[in-house]
């Protein structure tokens, strides 16, 4: 499961990046009951989405030219410059290469082979998200993608992630951990096809619910979108994905992900 001991090649971040972070962030707000705090005028916008004080994730204007609202998973990084040359060796692209955040850390964006866009983090004085596994925080990542075998394949090639493939409704699940400790304990997410020709391949973000229904009810009265759900799916919890005002897909998830037994 996600921890925030943040080994590397696990998730230790997430934003959303929005045409209207003000909106969002008020969205979110009604959903989780997160609150706003901005990380002050040199930041161009941005801020940290917090529950009880503690970053559960950020929120920022769209910075990238095309870009549509959406989640970004940042997986941690002992260095981000040597960690961007092996995504470029293992056939993936830079977007932005790796700058420092002020003495937060350093940072990079990128694209896996098959489209998926996701960063890279190299803690400085910010190590990671304050808190994880929780509900209203990151629980889960998931990676949607034409191919989950070369999808895999790569972030294995840059990372070191080990992965089990599990019995799922209609195939398999493949599971990944981070690679160092025991597998089951690294786990930390899931590598699935995309469920149709309209899906972009990428990474969405699950967060923590007691009461999907009760999230969903509260997101759609804040002019979110269901897009699946809720539903029970067996040995995993209650599930539902939503779209924020802006588009932006996320998910819930009652119980724990998937395990390997």
């Amino acid at each position: 499961m996600l921890t925030t001991d943040f080994p590397t090649g696990s998730p230790c971040w997430i934003d959303l990046g929005s045409p209207d972070p003000a909106a969002a962030a008020a969205f979110y707000g009604s959903v989780f009951g997160w609150t706003f705090r901005s990380a002050g005028p040199e930041a161009g916008g941005y801020g940290f989405l917090q529950s009880d004080g503690r970053t559960v994730a950020a929120i920022g204007p769209l910075t990238e030219e095309g870009a549509q609202s959406a989640w970004t998973t940042y997986l941690r990084t002992p260095d981000a410059d040597a960690t961007t040359k092996a995504v470029e060796q293992a056939g993936g692209s830079v977007r932005v290469p790796p700058f420092d955040v002020m003495d937060a850390g350093r940072m990079a964006q990128l694209t896996d082979p098959q489209g998926a866009r996701f960063a890279l983090w190299q803690p400085g004085a910010v190590t990671g998200l304050d808190v994880v596994s929780e509900d209203g925080a990151l629980i889960w990542a998931e990676l949607h993608t034409t191919d989950v075998d070369a999808g895999f394949a790569f972030y294995e090639r840059v990372f070191g992630w080990r992965h089990a493939d599990l019995p799922s409704p209609g195939g398999t699940y493949r599971v990944v951990s981070t690679a160092d400790g025991d597998q089951q304990d690294a786990t930390f997410g899931g590598i699935a096809p995309v469920m149709g020709e309209d899906q972009a391949t990428a990474w969405t973000p699950y967060f923590g619910s007691s009461d999907v229904p009760a999230v969903v009810a509260r997101a759609t009265a804040a002019g979110g979108t269901v897009l699946m759900g809720p539903e029970h799916v067996p040995d995993v919890g209650v599930l539902a994905w939503l779209a924020d005002p802006f588009g932006a897909p996320f998910a819930l998830i009652k119980g724990e992900p998937p395990q390997e037994s």
